[in-house]
């Protein structure tokens, strides 16, 4: 191992340089060796074939560790290491659960007892491996007539990739560190790196971080670059080794290693740029073509592609699977007809792809022959792939998350190319574990965004873009990409008299529990609102039912009940920013000047509401904060641009929203949530509306119908009098009967559709009843339920309100 220099108090350098042996064991949970690498094979004794299976206790007899008197090097401190016991028989019996280190006397075959400091970590990653054990033989670490010059505090081991490049030491992390507090996964993957693709190395603390690796030799640190640069090429191009490594294979090894290692490093930094999946399934495929492979087809599981839940279950010859992508270096087009992307196809359990996909490990097929080629071309209906595939190498890797096999890779080589090999295998693996956590994270992502969004449509109403006497657009942005539900609402109630209530509010606060209030409080709203309450009382026993839910449900809102008959608007403000209203006339926009109010669940304060005189035409704009809000401005600039954008002319209600999203979600610092609504405030015309007042007298009912026919033939809707008439009787006929002291109210409204209400002082509401042969009442409501387009019941501060509308013939 190259130990660099130091400095003794006088600051004069000691050279310190010299390879040991670090010996990696991996133990499974029967105490029997599952790895067994070429440094164990020189510290312990044993070849590779001789020791994997058997207990690892036989193989590492342990005699305790050494007396404190026995000086053997400077090392002896390093029992007590961070406090944690150094039984190395506990740790492989499995008695220990945390990391431990110590030394230990071993006795090895054909060598004298060997000095050992050892350290063991319990593995917490899937699989059967329960211990990593890493040993050093302490003679190694000593230096001939230098034992002074070399003591150091302490020693650890650790992990580190590419460290012939500088700051290669800030890559080198200590084991202890690592493995304790990483996640199932994070830590079998390290684990598997120290295995398969790493350097296990040991940290000095006067010195930087180097690889050890299983050749000892020491050849000047330029030459050996320069020596492991040819066989990386040699190797690549599939040339015999040279003769100068006929004797230095573990040379080569490095060097293929390390182009390895340089290759994943590479993927990694060029995948999960995106939480959007098929972006990321696009980064995945263009990562390994050319470099790695020439061919490289992608498919995942439908629910995957669908953005669902997580997968349950081992896939099997029913489960079908999405080609999302196909990436290759051939002719353009050669791929596109024969695979194209967006097909979807089930696997037999004879295919490699079947084998990867249930045991989720990766398939080696070094050439794909003629048979092979027949097999999977007989997949393909209509299609011959066998061109394309016969004669590749090919190798196919699982996409995994979490055990979960999400989708596999096929990579294919051209046949002039090497075929894939185990080393090939081992980094295929390694791509697809870190592709497949990148895909999960995009898969979770879309998974949550797309419940997000569900949870908050079903939250937000979908509002008819046209009310009596009025139109009506909306628009809802959520605050952030990663939280697409808050507390931000808007709402339009159909109210008795032609009337429409408009309602936007902002819960304050963000996420679930603040959706989870908006919806109780719209919810709350809408139930008031129906009862026809004025807007100060409503939000008066709005304020009382938040402060019954909870002392942290407070929440601004505006309130306002627009009267197309009466052409005003009645507006109560709980806390909100006030609306704007643009005149018709002369395209003028003002904030209204309202009471503000406090928030709903401050409690004890008074609300106040003010009516305002509206013409045809005028526009009212009701938004929360979040759109005129910016950190570090005065709401007042954005307010003044919400007046100046609701000002501008637009073709349309919906391009007018634009307009003021656009004026105003341009500025940099919005993070709140938007809700915007905007009422364009038409009127209904005197001669649309007809009024009758009925005495309390059966003989009304007949009146009633007269007066009904006679008012829809002068408006030209003669044919739907009789269904008009029919219903009215009905309604005036239990009014009539069930008023107590105050004249029955009959009212037409022509809109865009036939509006009819009956109103009366008796505040018990009628029920939809099933009426029997011999029963005398209850089928007046069944009638009006058969023939009207839509009807409805309302309680006023007076009575009661009935309503029915008809469906406008086509002229």
């Amino acid at each position: 191992m190259d130990r660099g220099t130091e400095r003794d108090g006088a600051g004069t350098e000691h050279a310190a340089t010299g390879r040991i042996p670090l010996a990696v064991v991996v133990v499974d949970r029967e105490g029997l060796v599952s790895h067994w690498s070429s440094g164990a094979r020189r510290l312990f004794g044993a070849a590779k074939e001789e020791a994997i299976g058997r207990p690892a206790v036989d193989l590492l007899p342990v005699s305790g560790a050494l007396p404190e008197d026995e000086d053997v090097s400077p090392y002896g401190a390093y029992a007590a290491y961070d406090g944690l016991g150094h039984d190395l028989e506990s740790s492989l019996d499995g008695r220990l659960f945390y990391p431990a280190a110590g030394r230990a006397r071993l006795t090895v075959p054909e060598r004298e007892r060997v000095d050992v400091l050892w350290w063991a970590y319990p593995l917490v990653g899937p699989g059967p491996e329960r211990l990593l054990v890493l040993g050093a033989d302490v003679g190694g670490l000593q230096q001939d007539g230098h034992e002074e010059e070399a003591r150091f505090e302490r020693v650890a081991p650790g992990f580190a990739l590419h460290t012939d490049f500088p700051g290669a030491e800030e890559l080198a992390r200590e084991l202890p560190e690592i493995l304790p507090s990483m996640s199932v996964e994070e830590s079998a993957r390290i684990v598997g790196q120290v295995l398969e693709l790493g350097y296990p190395v040991l940290e000095f603390s006067q010195n930087d971080r180097v690889p050890v690796t299983p050749d000892w030799g020491v050849p000047r640190r330029v030459e050996r670059r320069a020596r492991r640069e040819r066989a990386a090429r040699a190797a690549a191009q599939g040339l015999p080794l040279p003769h100068e490594y006929a004797d230095d294979g573990d040379d080569l090894e490095y060097a293929a290693v390390r182009e390895r290692l340089e290759f994943l490093n590479e993927v990694s930094g060029r995948i999960g740029t995106s939480l959007d999946l098929a972006q990321t399934i696009i980064e995945v495929s263009k990562a390994v073509v050319p470099r790695f492979t020439d061919v490289a087809g992608t498919y995942l599981r439908e629910q995957v592609v669908a953005g669902e839940g997580f997968p349950d279950g081992v896939p099997d010859t029913t489960t079908m699977w999405h080609r999302v992508a196909v990436e290759h270096t051939d002719e353009p087009g050669r791929w596109d007809d024969v695979v194209p992307v967006g097909e979807a196809m089930p696997f037999p359990a004879h295919t490699p792809f079947f084998q990867c996909m249930t045991t989720g490990e990766p398939v080696l097929v070094p050439r794909i022959s003629e048979d092979m080629g027949h097999a999977i071309a007989s997949q393909f209906e209509k299609r011959d792939i066998r061109p394309l595939i016969t004669g590749r190498s090919m190798l196919v890797v699982p996409l995994k998350a979490r055990t979960v096999v999400l989708g596999f890779m096929i990579l294919l080589r051209h046949p002039e190319r090497p075929v894939f090999n185990d080393m090939d295998r081992v980094t295929g693996a390694e791509l697809a574990a870190r592709a497949g956590l990148v895909l999960d994270n995009a898969r979770m992502y879309t998974y949550q965004e797309s419940v997000a969004e569900t949870l908050q449509d079903s939250m937000l109403p979908h509002i008819p873009p046209r009310r009596a006497g009025c139109d009506i657009a909306t628009r809802y942005l959520p605050g952030t990409l990663l939280g697409r539900v808050g507390g931000d609402w808007f709402d339009s109630v159909k109210l008795p008299g032609a009337r429409t209530a408009l309602v936007v509010g902002d819960v304050m606060g963000h996420g679930l529990n603040s959706a989870a209030m908006m919806g109780q409080l719209r919810t709350a709203v809408q139930t008031m609102a129906a009862l026809d309450l004025p807007p100060a009382q409503l939000l008066r026993n709005l304020d009382d039912l938040a402060q019954r839910l909870g002392d942290t449900y407070l929440a601004t809102c505006l309130y306002a009940v627009y009267d197309p008959i009466a052409s005003e608007l009645h507006i109560a403000n709980a806390g909100h920013i006030p609306p704007v209203l643009v005149r018709a006339e002369d395209g003028r926009s003002e904030l209204l000047d309202l009471p503000t109010g406090a928030p709903i669940g401050v409690g004890g304060v008074p609300f106040e509401a003010v009516r305002v005189r509206v013409e045809p035409g005028d526009r009212i704009v009701m938004c929360t904060d979040g759109l005129v809000e910016v950190r570090g401005e005065d709401i007042g600039v954005g307010l003044a641009t919400l007046c100046e954008s609701a000002a501008h002319p637009a073709a349309s209600m919906d391009d007018a929203c634009d307009t003021i999203i656009r004026a105003l979600n341009t500025r940099g610092g919005r993070k709140d949530d938007v809700a915007l609504l905007m009422a364009r405030l038409n009127g209904i015309e005197p001669e649309d509306v007809a009024e009758w007042r009925l005495a309390l007298d059966p003989v009304e009912v007949g009146r009633a119908r007269a007066v009904v026919r006679e008012q829809l033939h002068d408006w030209g809707l003669a044919r739907l009098a009789a269904g008009a008439e029919l219903m009215v009787s009905e309604l005036v006929t239990n009014a009539v009967r069930h008023s107590l002291s105050r004249p029955v109210e009959l009212r037409l409204v022509r809109g865009d559709t036939l509006l009819c209400e009956v109103d009366d002082d008796d505040h018990d509401l009628p029920t939809l009843l099933n009426a029997g042969p011999g029963d005398e009442t209850g089928r007046g409501l069944r009638v009006v339920s058969t023939l009207a387009r839509e009807w409805g019941t309302s309680r006023t501060s007076a009575g009661k309100t009935v309503w029915f509308e008809l469906t406008l013939p086509r002229r």
